[in-house]
């Protein structure tokens, strides 16, 4: 019995480690990206309310386990006190017969059942007191308390099995049920475990969207954005044939106005559900609608362009609409809804002042803005402030583009083409990487922009890439070993290929990222392209640049052309 009490009582601590064996570095590890994005990141302080986040709360809830069961621990560690006879007694150890005699006869009128009628005193009368009497009464017993610390003399070692005692304690069946308790941990749990896992996993992409998502983004995807003559009627048969979709496109729709307000409790849980998943199933729309769709491998330009403004909308909760061009700004007054305290009164408030695009409004000084939205708009200085502030963190964007066939001089039909771009991002603060001003959205998101080199008059991309401007260390890693291979294809030297990499380091870390991909030439001809970087979270930030192409015709003496690119900001 004593044995199964150990073996029970071992059990908390098992489960505590096992708690505490991916508990603790999982913490860690989230602490210290937490801290690091703290470091890279500036969070909005505007006076606008953000939402507040339960993603955490399972971690918390793990951690506050773990407490309890350390504190059951050290409570039943304190109950399973070894067995010291003298210190039962009240004695010293060596204390003679007369002394334990007398100890034994004064503890006795205390706790004998005959001089205290209480249940407890008698307990330990029997299993503490008369025990220790006799133990240091017998001398045997004694003797072998004094030398191997336990009255029945020197003891065996012993192991524990970390188990409840229920499963130890059943007459005949308790190595059938360990048996069974073995055999469902160890094998039939990692097995049901890994049997489910790879039947989602089989369902998803990497980006944890259902191939069945992807499979109809695809063959949905038109490659033009305008509206057919029957798209209200192919619109209300698609949602009838969805009906789940109509609510989704109604919570985005009030999200997309600020209309969120009045949703009962189980519709904002639902919205704050379908905005968790947004950035995902955008980023894969925006993959279904690059990914090849041509003879040449082009994918299409105006549903990428389409997918993301609809992520910068989503992010900012800015209706479409907003982004309808007018007033002499191709963005609309969307660019201005992303700013605290702004509205379309105040955006035509503003406009009388000749401040008409967005652009107007984050050239002027910040003395002229201050006095234009306290003195036009009748902002307050707290909500000055707050503008202040989000203009600091919204990026700006610059790119030196080009594209060459790497140890030739010039590119022919055929050629694999090599594209280089530097993308520069700079803010008013100085901040490279940092979380966008978006106290609508109510989850973490991380700004990200898509380089696309693309032709507009036949509506291809040609190459397209994903930068990110948060990770600076791995950004360094990428660009220093595709520099390296470049000058290593062109024959450069050591020095050279060193001097290369120094420079492009000095790059990264005054914020600029390296975009570098390869395409197929197309046919001979002159092509204007147009190079693209947009940011799926702020809205009018975006930057294009032109860069005309020259295409030679293949020759069999393989002769080359002179410099064929030429690039040009576009406005």
């Amino acid at each position: 019995m004593a044995a199964s009490e150990e073996n029970s009582s071992l059990f908390p601590i098992f489960i505590l480690t096992m708690m505490a064996l991916p508990l603790v570095p999982y913490t860690i590890i989230k602490l210290c990206r937490a801290a690091k994005k703290k470091a890279k990141s500036l969070h909005c302080e505007c006076a606008i309310s953000n939402f507040s986040t339960w993603s955490n709360m399972t971690l918390v809830l793990l951690w506050v386990i773990m407490a309890f069961l350390v504190y059951y621990i050290k409570n039943m560690s304190a109950e399973a006190q070894v067995f010291e006879p003298f210190n039962i007694l009240g004695l010293e150890p060596g204390a003679s017969d007369s002394e334990i005699k007398k100890a034994y006869r004064r503890l006795s009128i205390q706790y004998h059942p005959d001089k205290n009628p209480d249940p407890e005193a008698n307990k330990y009368f029997v299993e503490y007191i008369s025990k220790a009497y006799q133990a240091l009464t017998d001398p045997i017993s004694r003797e072998n308390y004094e030398k191997y610390g336990h009255p029945d003399g020197r003891q065996g070692f012993q192991m524990g099995i970390a188990l409840p005692q229920f499963l130890l304690n059943i007459e005949g069946a308790s190595g059938g049920i360990l048996l069974i308790w073995i055999v469902g941990i160890c094998i039939l749990l990692p097995l049901v475990i890994a049997v489910i896992y790879l039947s989602k996993s089989a369902k998803y992409s990497g980006n944890y969207v259902m191939h069945q998502t992807l499979l109809a983004y695809y063959h949905l995807m038109k490659p033009s954005l305008a509206p057919s003559k029957n798209i209200k009627q192919e619109q209300a048969k698609f949602l009838k044939q969805h009906p789940p979709l109509v609510k989704t496109q109604l919570l985005i729709q009030a999200h997309l106005t600020r209309e969120t307000t009045d949703l009962p409790p189980t519709l904002n849980g639902d919205l704050k559900r379908v905005l968790e998943l947004a950035p995902r199933l955008l980023e894969e729309l925006m993959k279904m609608a690059l990914i090849p769709r041509t003879a040449q491998g082009h994918g299409w330009l105006r549903p990428a362009i389409g997918v993301v403004e609809l992520s910068q909308c989503v992010i900012q909760a800015v209706p479409l609409s907003a982004k309808k061009a007018g007033g002499g700004s191709t963005e609309g007054i969307a660019p201005f809804l992303q700013l605290p305290h702004f509205s379309e009164a105040v955006t035509k408030k503003i406009a009388r002042k000749k401040v008409r695009t967005f652009e107007e409004l984050r050239e002027m000084t910040q003395q002229e803005r201050t006095d234009l939205l306290s003195q036009v708009a009748g902002f307050s200085a707290t909500e000055v402030e707050d503008v202040e502030r989000v203009l600091e963190i919204m990026p700006s964007l610059s790119m030196e583009v080009k594209c060459e066939t790497e140890g030739e001089e010039g590119i022919q039909e055929g050629d694999i083409v090599t594209v280089q771009a530097w993308i520069k991002l700079q803010r008013p603060n100085g901040l490279i990487g940092a979380l966008p001003h978006a106290p609508y959205y109510p989850n973490h998101k991380d700004e990200n922009f898509w380089f696309l080199l693309a032709d507009q008059n036949s509506n291809n991309v040609w190459f397209s890439q994903k930068v990110n401007f948060m990770d600076e260390a791995t950004a360094l890693t990428t660009a220093s070993k595709a520099i390296e291979e470049m000058m290593e294809v062109s024959g450069a030297s050591a020095r050279e290929t060193s001097a290369a990499v120094r420079e492009a380091v000095e790059k990264l870390k005054g914020g600029s990222r390296l975009v570098m991909g390869k395409f197929q030439a197309p046919a001979e001809g002159n092509y204007s392209m147009t190079c693209f970087c947009l940011c799926d979270s702020w809205i009018g930030c975006d930057t294009k640049t032109g860069l005309k192409v020259k295409i030679l015709k293949r020759t069999r003496a393989g002769t080359r052309g002179g410099v064929i690119t030429e690039e040009g900001p576009l406005l």
